[in-house]
């Protein structure tokens, strides 16, 4: 009929219930279950069944005892699960693991599943930014310096930096003075770009872009030596 909202109804024959996805999650963890009342395997795969097609990414950003994670894996979903609990390394990876192994529970024999694949798993660090938007003073130089690597090339930074240099990309390459990495351990040692401090990095014969609290070199002189200083925390994107 006309201005009709669609509805349906799922019966638990068709996707499960709670207790059977409590007897679910006991196969898997024994009497060590992270929740008392997890979702049943049938009804996350319904639901997949109806918003994804197979190689689509599912995010599940509170992901409990993993079973979303565990479902988009059987059925051939990317998938990115965020947890903040203890149990994201108590339950949900552990359970990811036998679900590699093929372990048989839930809707494994509906798929034919039979193990395989695998996934990565990672801590996020302390935050670059705190509520206002400010860089948070406890980070560390590592952990800003793949901020900006990043925020400058789109590519992560895969060998943690031990100097300001950070890399070359794309013929310019990218300093960070911050945090004494000069080996001034003063709050603000090493952060000011002078000559002595130009000097004193390592060098590069191209387009060089410089991040630090402050410079006291001039525009013009900057220009000539081919460097771009951006002032910290104000160049530094957030996003």
């Amino acid at each position: 009929m006309p201005g009709m909202v669609p509805w349906t109804w799922w019966t638990h024959s068709e996707v499960g219930h709670s207790q059977e996805a409590k007897r679910e999650s006991q196969q898997l963890f024994g009497n060590d279950a992270a929740f008392s009342t997890p979702k049943p395997e049938r009804l996350i795969q319904r639901i997949l069944h109806i918003a994804t097609n197979p190689g689509d990414l599912v995010l599940d950003s509170f992901l409990g005892s993993g079973t979303t994670a565990a479902v988009a894996h059987k059925m051939g979903r990317r998938y990115i699960g965020i947890e903040m609990g203890e149990h994201a390394v108590t339950h949900c990876v552990p359970r990811l693991r036998k679900v590699i192994e093929g372990e048989q529970g839930g809707i494994s024999q509906a798929v034919a599943w039979q193990g395989g694949g695998g996934f990565r798993f990672f801590r996020l660090g302390a935050p670059i930014f705190d509520a206002e938007g400010r860089i948070n003073p406890d980070i560390r130089f590592a952990d800003l310096a793949a901020h900006v690597w990043f925020s400058e090339t789109r590519t992560a930074l895969h060998r943690k930096p031990r100097q300001p240099l950070l890399g070359v990309h794309a013929g310019t390459a990218f300093y960070l003075l911050y945090n004494g990495i000069l080996g001034d351990k003063r709050p603000a040692g090493g952060n000011v770009l002078t000559a002595r401090v130009l000097a004193a990095l390592p060098p590069h014969d191209g387009p060089r872009v410089i991040y630090g609290e402050a410079s006291r070199i001039g525009p013009a002189r900057l220009k000539d030596l081919g460097i771009v200083f951006k002032q910290t925390p104000y160049d530094v994107k957030a996003r």
